[in-house]
């Protein structure tokens, strides 16, 4: 196997729907890796469990970085086989910065960091949690997260216009409840940036129940702004679901009847 042909089979591996079965391990392999490591961050901060086992959860996080590393190597190298990144040098550094290749950096960076510079303790353990950054890896091998993706992207529009009109709601139901509040509540209600808090945990039918209102005008109003937030916090769910099923169709209609093969 000469370099060309190296380079376009370790690209196959990568590429969904090239690498066969190989590909397919290689996937679940990687997610499997994710899981276990992300396991193992959190049982970091467990400190029985880290005075315990700390030799064990080292050669974990010693195995995946290596591993990690491989990976972001090897990808950026083969990267070359297709047209968008042909370029050996400008495509690859375009293609470095990608968002999903940023994460594969973030993923290994913190461990080089921790080796190369001498750092407090305090960077040390902020490092330690951006690790947990390396579960957005599963986007890369995950079809159905794939598909999120694309879900989202082709219902972007929808979404921002359903944010921003959540937003709106939050602010003018906090402003209505700062003016009916606030001189019974001073302390509570004190200004309207402090009431966001109560608008957003009422919208979002959370409830903490630390600041609630007590006058009958604010307990009315509170009523109204629950039911309108319980529609109108629900509705980015029902675009996606929408996006969902869009996306499930044209899947469908690109596939064959019989064998589920794509045409």
């Amino acid at each position: 196997m000469n370099y060309t042909q190296a380079r376009s089979f370790t690209y196959g591996i990568f590429a969904p729907r090239l690498g066969g079965r190989l590909g397919a391990a290689f996937d679940w392999g990687i997610m499997g890796l994710i899981v276990i490591n992300i396991v193992a961050v959190l049982l970091e901060t467990v400190d029985p469990i880290a005075a315990a086992y700390g030799r064990e959860l080292y050669v974990i996080e010693v195995v995946s970085v290596v591993v990690f590393t491989i990976e972001y190597v090897a990808h950026v190298w083969s990267i070359t086989e297709t047209r968008a990144y042909a370029k050996p040098v400008s495509g690859r550094i375009r293609f470095i910065c990608t968002p999903l290749m940023i994460v594969d950096l973030l993923a290994i960076l913190p461990f080089y960091l921790a080796g190369v510079f001498v750092v407090d303790t305090r960077f040390l353990r902020a490092m330690r949690l951006v690790r947990v950054i390396r579960l957005l890896k599963v986007a890369r091998y995950s079809e159905s997260i794939r598909s999120l993706g694309t879900v989202f992207r082709s219902q972007q529009e929808k979404l921002v216009v359903a944010a921003a009109m959540n937003l709106i709601l939050l602010v003018l139901s906090s402003s209505v409840m700062y003016q009916l509040e606030h001189e019974a509540q001073p302390q509570l209600f004190s200004s309207i940036p402090a009431t966001l808090w109560w608008g957003a945990m009422t919208l979002t039918t959370v409830g903490y129940g630390d600041m609630y209102p007590v006058t009958s005008g604010g307990q009315v109003a509170g009523s109204l702004i629950a039911v309108f937030g319980i529609g109108l916090f629900a509705l980015p769910a029902s675009i996606l679901a929408a996006g969902f099923i869009e996306d499930s169709q044209e899947n469908t209609d690109d596939a064959c009847p019989h064998c589920g093969e794509e045409l």
